[in-house]
């Protein structure tokens, strides 16, 4: 019988190191750029020193970590919420009946990346023990939330095969939608164009023509190219997104400091009146992926929100050889331009049995509406043909 694994929950990540943790977060960026970027323990750790997430922001980090033999095999960026925001897999409606029947649904526990809607590995493991870390880490996260009273447990935008894993340990799979790009081996955005109708494709041709008329030049910057001066010009467009979006912004303007190191793997795309920054989208580049995150704007002008964040990553995905653009959460808006839904992944533990059972069969009906509409939405999107649906 081999060595027991050893579970330890963490105050924080500067209680790890970046070796260990990124062994089993991102063991391919040894060789070339992370598959995930959100992942990374420069990530995890600019958002906690930062200020963005900890007790005031109501994310609270305990990051996760299984360890046999002293070698560290899985660990699970992991966080005690005190409520619902920036997850992006909405669960308001679960809090309010449970709270209405008379329970506390807060705190919570969360393994996420804190405000960001993108998919990727939630239970990290060490190659070659990932049946077992995995495992260790979701009967870990069931137990800590028993034995802490706390109401739940989510492991939000993880990948299917996660979500599976934990289904079979007593775990809610969840299943939602975003949209996304995917390159068919483009060689250029004209190609791209030429797989749409008729009518889609001159629409985005006049969309495209007029937002690049607004009076300014458009930039796509990376690497050394971004400079300290960016950041305070992204930060007004965020801020201003923020307050009209949701009121307050998730990040602070350090974590945009710490982004600046870490800008070999940002793509900055900015629209300039003169040299002066008008507006801005932020994408983050993994291995095979250009992942959108934010937006905003100092001057509204038709189109130009859609050609930042949605054609120009195209055009920069294409150009780069990259698979696909995840353009972020909601948006239907989206499917016009060429990006199609996916199903997202999710996993749910809900340490009353009663409640289980009633959010169980929410998610049942839930997954067959979901399904069925990402069904229907392939079918009507823009393409002369219907590309397969993403499950």
């Amino acid at each position: 019988m081999g060595e027991p694994v050893e579970i330890t929950l963490l105050s924080g990540f500067s209680e790890i190191s970046a070796k260990e943790w990124d062994a089993c977060a991102c063991p391919e960026a040894a060789t070339g750029r992370a598959v995930d970027p959100f992942t990374t323990y420069r990530f995890l750790l600019a958002l906690e020193r930062s200020g963005s997430v900890g007790a005031d922001s109501g994310w609270v980090s305990r990051p996760l970590v299984a360890h046999r033999a002293g070698q560290m095999i899985a660990a699970a960026p992991l966080y005690v919420k005190q409520h619902s925001q920036g997850e992006y897999i909405f669960d308001h409606g679960w809090a309010d009946a449970y709270e209405r029947a008379g329970g506390r649904y807060y705190p919570k526990l969360q393994c996420a990346v804190p405000f960001t809607p993108v998919t990727g590995r939630r239970l990290l493991t060490l190659p070659g023990h990932e049946a077992e870390g995995r495992a260790a880490l979701l009967e870990a996260i069931r137990k800590i939330t028993e034995e802490s009273g706390l109401s739940s447990a989510h492991i939000t935008f993880c990948t299917k095969d996660e979500s599976d894993a934990a289904a079979r340990m007593g775990f809610l799979p969840r299943v939602t939608q975003q949209y996304h790009w995917h390159n068919r081996g483009y060689a250029t955005f004209d190609e791209f164009l030429a797989t749409l109708t008729s009518r889609k494709r001159k629409a985005l041709r006049r969309e495209r023509a007029q937002a690049q008329g607004f009076g300014g030049t458009i930039h796509a910057l990376t690497g050394d190219q971004i400079t300290p001066a960016h950041w305070d010009a992204f930060w007004a467009f965020y801020q201003d997104t923020g307050a009209r979006k949701w009121g307050h912004p998730y990040l602070t303007r350090a974590f945009f400091d710490a982004l600046h190191d870490m800008r070999d793997d940002v793509l900055l795309v900015l629209a300039k009146r003169g040299d002066t920054p008008v507006a801005g989208a932020l994408n983050l580049i993994g291995r095979e992926t250009l992942f959108g995150r934010y937006w905003g704007c100092l001057e509204d002008h038709p189109h130009l929100h859609f050609e930042l964040c949605y054609h120009q990553a195209i055009d920069w995905a294409i150009a780069h050889g990259l698979s696909r653009v995840e353009a972020g959460a909601q948006g239907e808006h989206k499917l016009a331009r060429g990006y199609l839904p996916v199903a997202i992944h999710s996993a749910h533990w809900l340490r009353d049995p009663a409640f289980q059972r009633a959010v169980a069969g929410y998610l049942e009906n839930e997954r067959a509406a979901v399904g069925a509409e990402i069904t229907a939405l392939t079918r009507y999107g823009p393409y002369h043909h219907t590309p397969e649906a993403e499950t």
